[in-house]
């Protein structure tokens, strides 16, 4: 009997003690990132006006990833220069009943609306990469001549023109938007 113990004891101390450790491994943060270059997860580059974009690779072929990529970038490019942003947030807190039969309700509701109109010049490519996950990402930047020169013309030309009242317009409508979509799903 005392044989069975110490061999069981053996055992037990086998699986537990010596068994084969299982290797540890460290996550890296994403690994869709591994290897990407400053420029992708800073999304931008020093020396002027830049944007990152990325679109998935799929059948449709590289082309055509880096085109939506270009236009994503061009995108950011364009509320990085003027965004109008319009955002409510409500916040409701209620208490209903006293001592251990005391409940409070919370509710908290957040509405955003964005809005970026550009006109962008001399935008181009300047680099491209493929992340192990199958994303494209493009790097594009605005020559900074450019963007200094639309800048001066924008600022020495808006007061009083036509454009300038058509986007305030526009502006003006995307808040009443905003209101109405407020008001319906949150009356008063």
């Amino acid at each position: 009997m005392k044989k069975v113990i110490i061999i069981s004891a053996i055992a037990i101390l086998t699986a537990f003690g010596c068994a084969p450790k299982e290797e540890i491994v460290q996550p890296v943060a994403n690994q869709c990132f591994v290897g990407a270059p400053e420029w992708v997860i800073l999304g931008g580059a020093e020396g002027g006006l830049t944007a990152v974009g990325a679109a998935q690779l799929s059948k449709a072929g590289i082309q055509f990833a880096r085109t939506a990529a270009v236009a994503n970038a061009r995108d950011e490019m364009a509320r990085s220069i003027s965004v109008k942003v319009n955002n409510m947030l409500k916040d409701f807190t209620q208490v209903t009943g006293i001592g251990d039969d005391e409940t409070v309700d919370k509710v908290t509701s957040s509405v955003s609306k964005q809005l970026a109109s550009q006109t962008l010049s001399g935008t181009t490519q300047r680099a491209m990469w493929q992340s192990p996950c199958n994303e494209l990402y493009v790097l594009i930047a605005s020559d900074p001549r450019v963007v200094q020169e639309f800048l001066k013309s924008s600022i020495t030309s808006s007061y009083g023109n036509e454009n300038a009242l058509w986007q305030e317009f526009q502006a003006q409508k995307a808040q009443d938007e905003l209101d109405a979509a407020i008001e319906a799903e949150f009356p008063r």
